[in-house]
């Protein structure tokens, strides 16, 4: 990292030489200059009122004689034209390190290339022109003076009383003299242009002597010694009144011996050359200050002279004045590049780059300095620094852009470098106490997850505001959280490419770090969003796909980020907790349908309360009701795949499966109350034997007729007294429930297209849907098969039971034959097949047949004590058996022959019976029941009970033949066995 930044300077020369006239320019962009800050000096404010050029002028003859003290030569004063005709003279002073050295000998400059300066053209000295400066050279002294704003009215003085204290104090170094102290005893009011700059010269160093003795010494002062009171008198009684300063005056001597033992302390109490009385915090600093700002062009202030290595050579000879080192200068050097480079609106990066280079050193130094007052300085200085810093790093994004972006990596750098010297210069004792962590990644964390969440939320500001302008001018109807969401992504993708390059060398997971922080912050509105959420719409849909989205791209940032990390990236997922923007999606969508299905399923209640069952209604003779029911439900699905979501797959059970169970509702609806087999059929009258006169007359019949009437008519009542359950009523709900067959098989092919086109297409999605409407089929032909049930029992048995029940072999068996029965059931036949649909029409019919066969044999075996039969009746009762199979059979246009067959194979098993004798028919009763019952039927043979399943061999079957066999044997053994009576 160093040696990145120090190596800055030879391709920024490179950059320079091409560009200069764009330099002003490119430094000026470096960082937005909002306002130039000031900030407060860390080396402490002084307890006096010295002000800069009072600190300045002395911190100039603190130099001029720290040079005079080293250059071992006489030191003198040569003006610049004597200097010039002396040229070719004898070099009295010009070879040694003073003050008088050329500047025309001075070298490319060390320091700079040090510090990541770069090199510029040689500046002119200020007051010079371009011919002036061919004329003479001027010397480091002489260019000093100028960047220290120092007079040559002033510097002429200086060197006259140094002279002076020079010749006073033969072979006495400069730190073994108090040199205010010198300075007032040596100059005199006649050196001065008038007595009040005398005055002033005179009090200012007065208070440099209470600074350096009195306010801020080295050694702290000794409460019982009475020599700090002696001197704050003086002082305060010379700032009132001039001070006289003859050599031989007395409160000069006073003065002298004063200052003199408050300087020469030392901290074991012996003898020392040294002199401490502007080596003390934070005035030796102040003063250093001073002397370091000399460094940059009086007519460029953000710019270090070319001569500033011969200038810090000059400087570092103050230090034994200043009780300075090579680690306070660093601190302090560091401090002046860092405050001009503030100071000047930081338009000249190269200063933050140099105090960045500067900043590395001086975390060397710390490790090994445990100086207190160092640490205090240093403390103070990185705290300004720092704070200075971490103002822009926490909210990077609002000063760096990419065009600065090699800025911004030297003020993480100074960030993270100040806040690491910080936490190494805790006392070891604290230290102890606090686990080790990298200050680094620790630092830059917080940088990232603070300036990506300063810069959401003005992302977030910004957006609402466009959408409060947007919508009074009626633009942009997107939702506010999917701009947002727009907004955020784009901001991840720039972090990603500008910023994590730059902040992954302190944190690898930069990337991730900052998508998980926005993927955070947009989660939290994401949250409120939702909960506010009533229903289903179109833009609450378009928010959680832009959610979607967003959490995709984020995941993918913070995956590519973290394939080189130790854990895979698995801190940087767990704290990106799923938007789970499909399961809101799915829940919304799942609320959604069941709104849907309970406004079908009202729709299904009204429509049926409404419903009369009329097939004339429409052509297609079904129910209304259903068209309306099937609209609603192709509405529902076409709304359903209409919803711009990717997963139609897997919510479309939860809708087929209510869709189905509402069909299914009206479906048992539509059959409800329509009767079944057993509600038609008419109850069995007991049995009965017959005799030779059983015959009855035709007024005991008619009774018998009406009697029985009566009691059919409360047992079909309850189906018979509403008008929606007559026949052509029934014939429609049979129509209705295969037309809702029919429309399930379109609703699932359609919906299999509908799937196959949305987002969720898959090559097995035909899968899913295969079951789709199951209970709704299954219902329907359930449906379809009791009303054909109940419609053909209904009319044989209920409708035709004039010419069936009550008149068929009622009597004479030849007076009372089929033909009335036939040509009723004809009628119901011709108005079934031009009002039943086609494709169960034929079920219809053969429902009607079975049931006309039940009947028959109803008459024959329980057709009550109105009926006997004797052998010779039985060609007349086959005859007309077959003329009802033929009314079905219909010359081979009604049902085909083998069905006919098989439904009536029960009746021609049986009818043979009817011309069996008598005992031949005993005979076979009594066998059959003995095989039924067993040895418990060879003592009394068991009544068998009614099963209702008629046959040849069924031991009920044979005794009901003998009931109405007109034949005095039959009736005999009916008594004998079970003492039947004869007719009711």
């Amino acid at each position: 990292m160093s040696g990145r930044l120090r190596d800055r300077s030879s391709s920024q020369a490179k950059r320079h030489s091409h560009h200069q006239t764009t330099t002003t320019v490119a430094a000026a962009a470096a960082m937005p200059n909002f306002l130039t800050e000031t900030l407060p000096c860390p080396f402490g404010e002084l307890a006096t009122n010295l002000s800069d050029s009072a600190l300045r002028e002395t911190a100039y003859e603190i130099l001029v004689g720290a040079c005079r003290s080293t250059g071992g030569k006489p030191l003198t004063y040569i003006s610049q034209s004597e200097r010039n005709s002396e040229r070719t003279a004898t070099p009295t002073l010009t070879s040694t390190a003073s003050l008088q050295r050329s500047l025309t000998s001075t070298a490319a400059s060390k320091v700079k290339k040090a510090l990541g300066l770069r090199s510029s053209g040689r500046k002119k000295v200020s007051g010079e022109s371009d011919s002036e400066r061919v004329k003479k050279a001027v010397t480091i002294g002489e260019m000093l003076r100028v960047q220290m704003g120092i007079s040559e009215q002033t510097d002429s003085r200086v060197r006259r009383a140094l002279l002076r204290v020079a010749a006073a104090q033969l072979g006495r170094r400069i730190e073994s003299v108090v040199l205010p102290l010198e300075m007032l005893q040596q100059l005199k009011p006649s050196d001065f242009p008038n007595q009040g700059e005398y005055e002033a010269w005179q009090r200012r160093n007065l208070k440099l002597l209470e600074a350096g003795l009195l306010l801020h010494p080295l050694l702290p002062l000794d409460k019982t010694d009475a020599a700090p009171q002696r001197l704050r008198q003086i002082i305060r009684g010379a700032l009132e009144k001039p001070l006289e300063t003859g050599k031989n005056n007395e409160s000069m001597q006073a003065l002298r011996s004063i200052v003199l033992s408050l300087a020469c302390r030392t901290f074991d109490g012996s003898a020392s050359e040294t002199i401490h009385w502007a080596d003390g915090f934070p005035l030796n600093l102040r003063i250093y200050q001073m002397l370091l700002e000399a460094c940059f062009d009086v007519n460029d202030e953000t710019s270090v002279i070319e001569e500033v290595d011969e200038v810090l050579e000059l400087i570092k000879k103050t230090w034994v004045v200043l009780g300075m080192n090579q680690m306070l200068h660093n601190l302090c050097f560091l401090w002046i590049l860092f405050n001009r480079y503030v100071a000047t609106g930081e338009v000249e990066g190269d200063l933050l780059f140099a105090a960045n280079n500067l900043l590395m050193e001086v975390e060397k130094d710390s490790k090994s300095m445990k100086d207190p007052n160092y640490s205090k300085i240093l403390s103070s200085t990185l705290s300004a620094i720092l704070g200075w810093a971490e103002k822009r790093l926490l909210a990077y994004h609002n000063y760096f852009h990419s065009d600065n972006t090699e800025l911004l990596e030297c003020v993480v750098s100074v960030g993270v470098l100040s806040a690491k010297i910080m936490v190494e210069d805790i006392s070891h004792e604290y230290r102890k106490k606090r686990k080790e962590f990298d200050v680094a990644h620790e630092r830059v964390d917080t940088y990232i997850r603070s300036s990506l969440r300063t810069a959401f939320f003005q992302i977030m500001e910004k957006v609402k505001s466009s959408k409060r302008s947007s919508n009074k001018n009626q633009q942009n109807q997107l939702p506010f959280l999917s701009i947002l969401a727009q907004d955020v992504s784009t901001l991840a993708f720039s972090e990603k490419a500008i910023f994590s390059p730059i902040l992954k060398r302190w944190h690898p997971l930069s990337a991730g770090v900052a998508v998980a922080t926005l993927h955070s912050c947009y989660g939290n509105e994401l949250k409120q969003f939702v909960f506010s959420i009533g229903e289903l719409t179109p833009d609450i849909l378009q928010v959680l796909r832009a959610a979607e989205k967003l959490e995709k791209d984020l995941v993918q940032i913070a995956v590519e980020n973290s394939v080189d990390s130790e854990d895979g990236g698995k801190s940087i997922i767990r704290e990106m907790p799923p938007y789970e923007a499909e399961s809101v999606v799915s829940n919304l969508v799942k609320s959604w349908i069941k709104t849907r299905l309970d406004r079908l399923k009202e729709w299904v209640d009204r429509n049926l309360q409404q419903e009369v069952w009329d097939p004339r209604a429409n052509k297609e003779r079904f129910a209304p009701s259903s068209v309306e029911v099937l609209r609603i439900v192709d509405e529902a699905l076409e709304a359903f795949f209409l919803l711009p979501i990717s997963i139609h797959a897997a919510l479309l059970p939860d809708l087929t499966n209510g869709i189905d169970r509402c069909l299914q509702h009206y479906i048992s609806k539509a059959k409800s109350g329509c009767g079944t087999r057993s509600t038609f059929v008419p109850s069995m009258p007991a049995l009965t034997r017959c005799s030779s006169r059983s015959k009855v007359s035709g007024v005991f019949k008619k009774k018998e007729k009406f009697q029985k009437a009566q009691s059919r008519k409360s047992q079909v009542g309850t189906t018979n007294g509403n008008g929606s359950f007559g026949i052509p009523q029934l014939y429609c709900r049979i129509n209705t429930l295969q037309h809702i067959r029919t429309e399930l098989d379109v609703l699932a092919k359609r919906t299999i297209v509908h799937l196959r086109s949305s987002e969720s297409h898959n090559n097995n999605i035909a899968n899913g849907t295969g079951k789709a409407f199951e209970l709704s089929a299954a219902a329907c032909l359930e449906g379809i098969q009791q009303l054909c049930e109940a419609t053909a029992y209904k009319v044989i048995f209920q409708d035709l039971s004039h010419v069936l029940w009550d008149g068929l072999y009622v009597g004479e068996v030849s007076s009372s034959r089929i033909e009335p029965f036939l040509k009723e059931l004809e009628h119901y036949l011709e108005v079934l097949s031009l009002t039943v649909h086609d494709r169960v029409r034929t079920r219809v019919i053969t429902e009607v047949m079975k049931a006309s066969f039940d009947g028959f044999l109803l008459v024959l075996l329980a057709g009550g004590p109105a009926r006997a039969f004797s052998l010779q009746d039985y060609e007349t009762i086959a005859e007309d058996f077959k003329f009802l199979t033929d009314l079905f059979w219909s010359n081979g246009d009604g049902l085909p022959a083998d069905l006919i067959q098989k439904f009536s194979t029960t009746v021609k098993a049986i009818l043979p019976l009817f011309h069996t004798e008598t005992d031949s028919l005993i005979e076979q009763f009594k066998y059959m029941t003995a095989e039924s019952y067993g040895s418990s039927a060879k003592s009394k043979l068991p009544l068998p009970p009614t099963s209702g399943q008629w046959s040849p061999t069924e031991p009920n079957t044979l005794l009901r033949v003998l009931c109405y066999r007109s034949d005095e044997t039959a009736a005999k053994f009916l008594k004998k066995t079970y003492n039947l009576p004869k007719k009711l």
